[in-house]
């Protein structure tokens, strides 16, 4: 395998995901270097990772890098861009992983550089199980794309999209779990509480939001007959609310990111 360097500009929960990833997968990259303007958030990062490099509030130094993360809030892109932009070798890709920020405006505040991918990652790929949507720009070159899949396969699905749907992407796949996953605990306390020990409701729980979500992949059962197979639903009657939150919240959010 090539030996490639990585720059995280921003070094926050996302580059923590992908570091655990990559640790998990035992594909640490040779050369880490990460930057932030938060010196208790560096600090934190290099004590769970000793191997990366920390380069404080310096931008320039990951920007060095053969791949260079952006990995800000979208705000916080539009400042970085320009002071990065000269410290960018000929030969690298910059990866965004920022919301709303699309190519072309990356490209702009890079003076016009065109080795770009936007990458919309989800927390899942902490565990080699996440579902990572990419776009590249026409910049970028069979081996950029050849060293992205290198380093970032192994984090999981990595599916090649249109860039207009990344945002739609980000609503349904990157913030997806928070919908659940608060529920899902919930009933895991629950079932302990009922009897079940933690092991038993785990194991359980999984089976079951698998077998569910095949279920409704499967092509004998349309979406009422999937919701007819249990004749017994506890909390029907909070689902039209929860569905209207659904509604107000995600079309907002999305709209939001979109515009």
């Amino acid at each position: 395998m090539d030996t490639i360097s990585v720059g995280f500009i921003g070094g926050g929960r996302i580059a923590r995901i992908i570091l655990t990833g990559w640790e998990r997968a035992g594909a640490m990259p040779e050369q880490v270097i990460v930057s932030d303007a938060n010196p208790v958030v560096l600090a934190a990062l290099k004590e769970r990772f000793p191997a990366i490099e920390v380069a404080g509030d310096d931008n320039t130094r990951p920007a060095s890098a053969d791949i260079v993360v952006l990995g800000l809030h979208p705000p916080a892109v539009g400042a970085v861009l320009p002071a990065i932009a000269p410290a960018l070798q000929s030969r690298a890709l910059l990866v965004s992983l920022a919301p709303k920020w699309k190519i072309a405006g990356l490209a702009g505040g890079l003076a016009g550089r065109q080795a770009i991918a936007r990458m919309i990652p989800n927390a899942p790929a902490a565990v080699g199980s996440g579902y990572n949507p990419v776009s590249f720009s026409e910049g970028v070159t069979p081996e950029q794309k050849r060293q992205f899949e290198q380093v970032f396969s192994m984090l999981g699905k990595m599916p090649e999209v249109a860039e207009e749907k990344l945002e739609a992407y980000a609503v349904l796949t990157a913030m997806g779990p928070t919908y659940f996953w608060f529920q899902w605990y919930e009933l895991l306390d629950l079932a302990r509480s009922f009897g079940l020990t933690d092991a038993e409701a785990r194991e359980g729980l999984v089976a079951m939001v698998e077998g569910a979500l095949r279920t409704m992949q499967s092509p004998d059962f349309t979406p009422d007959a999937v919701m007819d197979l249990v004749p017994v639903r506890p909390i029907a009657a909070g689902e039209e609310a929860i569905r209207e939150i659904y509604r107000t919240n995600l079309i907002g959010l999305y709209r939001k990111l979109a515009e």
